[in-house]
């Protein structure tokens, strides 16, 4: 079975000597691999957000001035990964420890499409299945756990 979406064919450029993806249909070609058919343009997700004294703008609706390093932020969100795994609500983790204005709504940030988010963070939630949570992203607002929800 191949790993291409359907019309998609791996061709050798003469050229180049290396392989290129040829789509059958539309004609277009393209040296990287086209990935995993997906008809998604847009997602939903909650995320708990941990700031650190390197982010972007390192206070939150419950510290004025954050001063933990990032190093100290990621241990916080490996705890509460831990807590989660354990059974923990996301939510209700969210809606106490998140450093984002989205702790009032559980993290939840609603539906959002690429392009509209810091692309650490968009490429960290496209790539989820539904009910699936990532591991640690790093993006200039600081450090997430991402539960993609839709």
């Amino acid at each position: 079975m191949s790993d291409l979406p359907e019309g998609w064919v791996k061709k050798m450029s003469k050229t180049h000597g290396k392989e290129y993806y040829y789509n059958l249909e539309s004609q277009e070609s393209t040296w990287e691999h086209p990935g995993p058919i997906t008809d998604v343009d847009k997602v939903r997700a909650s995320h708990l957000l941990v700031k650190h004294e390197g982010s972007r703008r390192p206070s939150s609706w419950k510290e004025t001035n954050i001063t933990r390093t990032k190093e100290e932020a990621l241990e916080i969100l490996d705890g509460f990964v831990k807590e989660i795994e354990d059974g923990a609500s996301f939510a209700e983790l969210a809606k106490v420890n998140s450093d984002c204005s989205s702790a009032r709504n559980g993290g939840d940030l609603g539906s959002f499409g690429k392009g509209q988010m810091q692309k650490p963070f968009e490429e960290a939630t496209f790539a989820l299945q539904v009910d699936e949570m990532s591991g640690p992203v790093i993006t200039d607002s600081g450090v997430h756990i991402i539960l993609r929800t839709g």
